[in-house]
Parts: C-alpha cells; structure tokens; sequence
C-alpha cells in the first residue's frame, strides 16, 4: 500500500490504524495528512491517526489539500516538514497523488531538479503532467 516515492518518502492512499505499525517498522517518523477532515464516509479521522502516530513515537501534521489545488502555505509546509523530519515520512491523502503532488512542489521550491522529481513521482505510480510548469517555475526560481 505505501508506495517508495524517495527514500524518505512513502506516499500511500488513506491509511487505518492498523498500517500505522506499518509505518513505524519501515522506520517512518512523521505522519503527514494531506486529506482533509469529512472527504468521504469511510475515511479515517485524523485525530484518530494522529493518537495511533503519536501513541506508535511518529510525530504527525495535518496538511489537508482540497482539489482547488495548492496553496503557497501547503507548499512550504511541507518542505519544512520534509526538511526538518528526523527521519522517513508517510504522506497519504485519499489515493496517494495529492500528498506526491504536494511533496514535488516541495521539492522544487527546495531547489529539487524537475526531470528528477518527475522520475521518482512516476517510479512510484503517480503521474504529476498537472502540475510539471508549476514545478518548473519554482524549480527555476531557486537558481
């Protein structure tokens, strides 16, 4: 279900409690939600997830993306949360695409290589074509 995005990133679809344990035997230190709270009936909460994180020694961030699509404010908290986590992190959203999406953008505005970025979103299953000028321009930004 967690798909490798980088090697400390895991993107998955909506987790349960149960892959939390998961997370933490593939050394995961940080739980991030991309989803927001009452998307669908058969979500899991995200205090829930959050308890599990918490209770598991995962530290745990809710950064919930809607399909508006992404804020600056999304995108740099996430690329602080990536760079200041002691450790692989686990982003999830309901397939999987919005947390990857975000992690790219993230990526870029640190300065990440965009065909690069592209290859590991793509490695992992997810296709980011949507948003590639975008990662583009904050790539080229950086220089």
């Amino acid at each position: 279900m967690f798909r490798k995005v980088t090697d400390g990133l895991f993107a998955s679809p909506q987790i349960g409690l149960e892959d939390v344990a998961e997370a933490k035997a593939l050394g995961v230190t940080l739980v991030i939600n991309n989803r927001p709270e009452g998307e669908s009936d058969d979500q899991v909460p995200g205090p829930e997830i959050e308890a599990a994180a918490r209770a598991a020694g995962m530290d745990y961030l809710a950064i919930p993306v809607t399909h508006a699509g992404f804020s600056e404010g999304q995108v740099e908290a996430m690329a602080e949360a990536l760079a200041n986590s002691a450790g692989p992190v686990l982003a999830y959203c309901r397939s999987g695409t919005r947390s990857t999406l975000l992690w790219a953008l993230a990526e870029a505005s640190r300065g990440g290589q965009p065909e690069r970025i592209a290859a590991q979103a793509a490695q992992a299953g997810y296709d980011m074509a949507a948003i590639r000028p975008l990662v583009d321009m904050l790539a080229a930004g950086r220089k």
